[in-house]
């Protein structure tokens, strides 16, 4: 039997058995505050509640960056989140919402901005095949469609695109608590493209399991699918959230030995909570994020470093981050993480002329004209910090000023001459002296409005 059929009869079995009757239904993490935790909506409701069948969402994230690099061409080096230093810009506008009736559910979010070129440019699947799909999906967050079952508290059958929480930070910058997501957020995925089963079992637990095209891909790189899923714990009282999400699957073009194994897993404490107090410190909380994984096969031998023609290549990161609270208008977040990455192969590359291309004669190498090398053996460690304040005069809305540094073992920042050319523009012939400026660290301001509704 072949995983489609087992999810096939998984799914026969969920609809015969899955039905008390309508008294009965229950939510998901009923009762449970989710509005403090890193990487979940911080609104106690939506300003559409009382909408029957759809509820509109609506965000919009404008950011200014500050890199004091200060390169010419304005580029951003390995960011999700950011795309161009010293300007005004339109990070995201999404607008969608959920419908939901007679058990059947449907959500769509549309993705607009900076992010609809930064997020599908660091997925290859495209390249395997016809039709562009990096387009055909640029400018859709998360669209899917599922059915609702009303047993324990709910279970939640659906296919299509959604967005992962790999990394504990949400897709969305509204939910989190930092702006430019640390090196474990940001080198790990933000989507799926599958179909996934959402089982609330009673209000403390979800299980997710993940039938997925890849890693963060809109197609398949090989014949397998890439399988995973998520579990995810909350305390009723509100304080405590735990999550891991593990993944397997192959993920190197034209390398069906190779396999991917990647396990994240975090913990979320709220250790302080008076949110009657007319003065000070309302409330304290805390996220900590570890990661482990590694890819092996096909001339990488995952931990073990002992073999010259088959190197180690995995991937090890860790981020923590604390936050303080004063009133429902202001509050202050600090942390940081590190990362190593031997292979490079979750590193996100440098953009411009040091961005590589997959290279059609050889799936293991990239072509490029100065291109930023990932080849087995190669060696990546990184570690950043930043700190933010955030003035939030409604829960719609969060103004943020954030302070990030960030440091790499090898060059891989743009510098002041920029990874574009030696005038910063794409439309300047290169000059064969030219080369790519790329250093090892960068200190940036960032500045931020997100509004949600």
């Amino acid at each position: 039997m072949n995983t489609y059929s087992r999810v096939f009869f998984l799914l026969c079995f969920l609809y015969a058995y899955g039905f008390p009757s309508a008294a009965q239904e229950k939510q998901p993490f009923e009762g449970i505050d989710q509005t403090w935790q890193n990487g979940a909506d911080r609104r106690d409701s939506s300003i559409f509640k009382n909408m029957k069948y759809f509820i509109p969402t609506i965000l919009v994230d404008i950011n200014y960056n500050y890199s004091f690099n200060n390169p010419i061409d304005h580029t951003v080096v390995g960011s999700t989140s950011l795309a161009r230093h010293n300007e005004v810009q339109l990070n995201a506008l999404h607008f969608g919402g959920e419908f939901y009736h007679d058990h059947i559910r449907a959500k769509f979010t549309t993705q607009f901005g900076t992010r609809s070129t930064v997020i599908p440019r660091n997925d290859y699947s495209p390249y395997i095949g016809q039709y562009d799909l990096a387009n055909v999906y640029r400018y859709i967050c998360e669209a899917y469609a599922g059915y609702h079952i009303d047993k324990w508290n709910g279970i939640n059958i659906d296919a299509g695109l959604f967005l992962s929480y790999i990394g504990l930070n949400s897709f969305y910058q509204a939910e989190n608590w930092e702006y430019q997501a640390s090196y474990t957020s940001d080198n790990t995925p933000w989507f799926f493209n599958g179909v996934r089963i959402q089982i609330h079992p009673n209000k403390n637990w979800k299980i997710e399991p993940w039938i997925i095209n890849g890693w963060q891909t809109y197609g398949k790189f090989n014949s397998m699918p890439g399988l995973g899923g998520s579990i995810t714990y909350m305390s009723t009282n509100s304080n405590v959230k735990v999550i891991t999400n593990n993944y397997y699957g192959t993920d190197a073009a034209g390398l069906p030995d190779r396999i991917r194994v990647h396990s994240d897993n975090s913990v979320l404490l709220r250790y302080f909570n008076k949110p009657e107090k007319k003065r000070g410190v309302t409330r304290m909380a805390f996220s900590m994020t570890g990661d482990i994984g590694y890819e092996k096969g096909g001339g990488v031998n995952g931990f073990n470093d002992k073999d010259p023609a088959n190197p180690a290549q995995y991937f090890l990161s860790g981020m923590v981050y604390n936050r303080m609270w004063f009133g429902p208008r202001f509050a202050w977040t600090v942390g940081g993480g590190i990362m190593k990455n031997p292979g490079r192969y979750l590193v996100l590359y440098p953009t411009g002329q040091a961005s590589p291309l997959p290279n059609p004669n050889n799936p293991t190498q990239l072509a490029g004209a100065f291109p930023f090398s990932a080849n087995p053996g190669d060696q990546f460690q990184a570690w950043d910090c930043s700190t933010n304040i955030d003035f939030m005069p409604s829960q719609s809305m969060t103004y943020r000023l954030e302070f990030v540094h960030r440091d790499a073992s090898v060059p891989y920042f743009a510098g002041h001459g920029g990874v574009t050319s030696q005038t910063g523009m794409t439309t300047t012939p290169l000059d064969p002296a030219w080369r790519p400026d790329l250093v090892r660290s960068e200190n940036k301001i960032i500045l931020a409005m997100l509004v949600r509704f």
